[in-house]
């Protein structure tokens, strides 16, 4: 009987946080996909069934395997540089001989994540300038002259170039995530490495990497996630061109929605980025066999 009562008394305090999950995330899901089935503008009421005639159109669009493929660059070059760069950089913040400048490093590693994105894309559109940029100016002054162009104007370099300022801002958010989790490591473990005279590599790869192998996959997935949920940046920076090599899905989404004011399209659009991304994140959770304690 006290059982029975303490699950209700469970139930009652879970319910609310239920409610609202259920009210803010899965119901707009399920009317997102019942709104692709339909044509519809903003500006009108009216809705025309057309099934699932969007998501037919959007898979022989050439422009949405563009974006596909971008956004699997952005995911790829990310899971490199933020989670790989920021594992090696929280490393190295965390040996002994850097501790006591990690104040100073944890600072400039993470003040580029609290800039704002308009921000921060204006100043790369500023710095990847072809005549007043400074990167363009660096490599003039170095001798590799021959090497500047327009980073932003050319189709081949664009799509890098705006996954590059990804990675400037991001990284080193991933590295103080990693940071705190490899703190939370007993020292008695490295100890241990140490009288068993174990490299700096192996006790690394022996001790942080599993200890906190959680941790790792919750970058991970984020890491993958905002890859392919990236918009603001590409918009900001590029506006998808030149051309649409630069397109991505939440550009492509964007141009439907509020460009063309094709609504029931830009639904389609959406419900596929929700389906690739919760298919990544459940095939990660499952390789990580995730499910203990971070």
């Amino acid at each position: 009987m006290k059982t029975l009562r303490y699950n209700r008394i469970a139930i009652l305090y879970i319910l609310p946080a239920f409610l609202l999950i259920l009210s803010f995330v899965f119901l707009p899901i399920v009317y997102n996909l019942y709104n692709s089935m339909f044509r519809w503008s903003s500006f009108d009421a009216a809705k025309t069934f057309v099934g699932f005639n969007y998501y037919g159109r959007l898979f022989k669009d050439p422009v949405f395997y563009i974006s596909l493929k971008n956004n699997s660059l952005y995911a790829v070059i990310s899971l490199v540089f933020q989670v790989g760069g920021g594992l090696v950089i929280a490393a190295v913040m965390e040996d002994k001989l850097i501790r006591k400048f990690q104040p100073f490093f944890r600072t400039v590693f993470f003040i580029p994540s609290v800039i704002s994105i308009a921000v921060v894309g204006l100043m790369w559109q500023l710095l990847y300038n072809p005549e007043i940029g400074l990167v363009n100016g660096f490599l003039h002054a170095i001798g590799h002259s021959r090497w500047a162009h327009s980073w932003l104007g050319d189709s081949n370099t664009a799509i890098f170039a705006v996954i590059f300022v990804s990675q400037w801002q991001y990284t080193g958010y991933m590295a103080m995530l990693f940071l705190i989790s490899m703190q939370k490591i007993p020292a008695e473990y490295y100890e241990a490495a140490m009288i068993d005279g174990a490299s700096k590599i192996k006790t690394f790869l022996k001790i942080t990497i599993p200890q906190i192998r959680e941790m790792i996959l919750v970058g991970t997935v984020i890491t993958v996630i905002g890859a392919f949920k990236v918009f603001d940046e590409v918009y900001v920076m590029t506006g998808g061109g030149p051309g649409r090599s630069t397109e991505v899905l939440g550009t492509m989404l964007y141009r439907a929605a509020f460009r063309n004011d094709e609504m029931g399209y830009a639904s389609a659009i959406g419900t596929v980025i929700f389906i690739i991304t919760l298919i990544l994140s459940l095939l990660q959770m499952k390789l990580g066999k995730s499910g203990q304690e971070v």
